[in-house]
């Protein structure tokens, strides 16, 4: 269980246009922009959970407190009963993070060698660091490419790569932040279909988008963010109404059944 209690972000010396991956790691003394503004939401075990809103709306810098990237002003956030700030490594292994680029993240040559980096950090055996490197990648259908070149790779597979290494820690949650930008069709269908087997494995996922329709039919709940407050939280159909108004994409139509027309399903 991911908690967070009235959790309020700030950073400093920007407009709330750019890009809010940048806040400030360390709070804010008052001053500047409040990024996530009064945030309660809890994110229970297992749940496919879409953090949605326009470019500065906050989502991304809401789902980095989660492991601690960016530590809140005021609030609380807790992963599994326990304050992130007070067992940062607890929260990390807890939490699979994945960045939008993930070039921000590949720290090595091969496949298997950034998949491998996560857990060889926890000092676990060879014999425990191959099962989880061959299980993640086989999470992401890329069993057998160990020996790849991460330089060789499309933008598609280094995303699946990304995530298998996130999974390789064996988290509770997968966070992917805006894990379909810049992927062709192909590619794009590729990394949904692992989010959707890995929900179905009991995984818990949250993605942070600004494009609903991939993610119309396997989302449980949406929260919608605008100027740093939840301002929507619900079930897909019942948000669509306020979705809109956020700037987020959403299917184009609605049947009278409420089945969304032309949304994509793997």
């Amino acid at each position: 269980m991911i908690a967070l209690e009235n959790v309020t972000c700030r950073y400093e010396g920007r407009d709330r246009g750019d890009d809010e991956s940048e806040a400030d790691e360390h709070g804010a003394d008052g001053g500047g922009t409040v990024a996530v503004d009064d945030v309660t939401l809890s994110i229970p075990d297992g749940e496919f959970l879409v953090v949605a809103g326009a470019n500065g709306s906050g989502k991304t810098t809401l789902v980095r407190t989660v492991n601690g990237l960016v530590r809140p002003e005021s609030g609380t956030v807790s992963v599994n009963g326990t304050p992130v700030e007070e067992d940062l490594v607890a929260a990390r292994a807890a939490i699979g993070m994945v960045f939008q680029d993930p070039r921000d993240q590949l720290v090595a040559a091969t496949v298997g060698g950034d998949v491998a980096f996560g857990p060889e950090n926890l000092g676990l055996s060879h014999a425990e660091i191959d099962r989880r490197v061959s299980a993640a990648l086989e999470a992401v259908n890329m069993a057998g490419r160990e020996d790849d070149r991460i330089a060789t790779l499309s933008g598609g597979e280094r995303e699946r790569v990304a995530i298998a290494g996130a999974l390789a820690m064996e988290p509770d949650h997968l966070v992917c932040d805006e894990p379909f930008v810049g992927l062709d069709e192909p590619a794009r269908e590729s990394v949904l279909a692992r989010l959707r087997d890995l929900h179905a494995a009991g995984t818990g996922v949250v993605v942070v988008t600004h494009d609903l329709r991939d993610l119309w039919g396997i989302a449980d709940r949406v929260v919608g963010l605008a100027d740093g407050r939840v301002v929507v939280d619900g079930p897909p159909d019942a948000a669509l109404p306020d979705l809109a108004g956020l700037g987020v994409r959403v299917p184009e139509a609605f049947d009278a059944a409420g089945d969304a027309e032309g949304s994509t399903e793997p």
